[in-house]
């Protein structure tokens, strides 16, 4: 893909050999978790009520199928990744979406739209996987119309002691086992990937940081719900109006 970075090659090949049960094992993985932090995105989506939605790290069309659901609007899905867009596109012909959701191959730091074409945009678990998220925070919020919307989920480090242990023994042991049992090879090595991978983000990318990356590329009024004891973050904020 023209302009693709290391960090893109790498989270492609990371994920390459997993769409056919991606859906299935997330939820497993994350002990059902999965689909609630998606259900606190899409509200905060939906608030908008908006006409047109990008979202950016679509995957296998999960959220956008979603957010379908929960609103009226057009939506547009972008990923990095042919074969789960692949999967993507089976899902929302099976939905009976086909009509609303278009899904298509791009980059969510140099993304194919005009300026402030979407009322709404959304993306899920993509921070980790670009090399500078200020300037993919501001290149996102450059399709997004004055006034609009933005959300996000990703994992997160629970802040708790306690739970934080926990995590670490999670992450670490269970999660690798288990996607080598349910997923095979790859989904073993994705488990391995996960938990050291969260650790560093957020080391280097605190919360206030985050909240100031936003702050910079226009958005306001920008808040943040910690999930699950802290193993989920959603985020969200407006466009300042010009």
């Amino acid at each position: 893909m023209a302009g693709a970075g290391p960090e893109n090659a790498f989270a492609a090949g990371l994920f390459e050999s997993l769409p056919r049960h991606y859906d299935r094992l997330a939820e497993l993985l994350s002990f059902g978790q999965n689909a609630q932090w998606r259900h606190e995105l899409v509200r905060h989506i939906a608030h908008y009520q908006p006409r047109r939605v990008l979202d950016v790290a679509t995957g296998t069309a999960g959220v956008a199928i979603a957010i379908a659901a929960a609103t009226d609007a057009r939506i547009v899905g972008v990923d990095i990744s042919e074969p789960m867009l692949e999967r993507g596109r089976q899902r929302v012909t099976a939905a009976g979406l086909d009509h609303r959701i278009t899904l298509q191959v791009a980059r969510a730091e140099q993304l194919p739209f005009p300026t402030g074409s979407f009322d709404a945009v959304s993306f899920t678990y993509l921070l980790r996987y670009v090399a500078d998220p200020t300037a993919t925070l501001a290149e996102l919020a450059r399709v997004l119309r004055p006034g609009g919307g933005m959300a996000c989920l990703d994992f997160f480090v629970p802040p708790a002691l306690r739970w934080r242990a926990a995590w670490r023994a999670y992450t670490r042991l269970v999660l690798p086992a288990g996607g080598l049992v349910f997923g095979g090879r790859a989904w073993w090595r994705v488990g391995r990937f996960l938990g050291p991978n969260i650790d560093a983000f957020y080391r280097r990318w605190p919360l206030d940081q985050l909240f100031e990356a936003w702050r910079m590329a226009g958005m306001v009024d920008v808040e943040h719900n910690v999930m699950s004891h802290g193993g989920g973050l959603v985020m969200w904020g407006q466009k300042h109006h010009a």
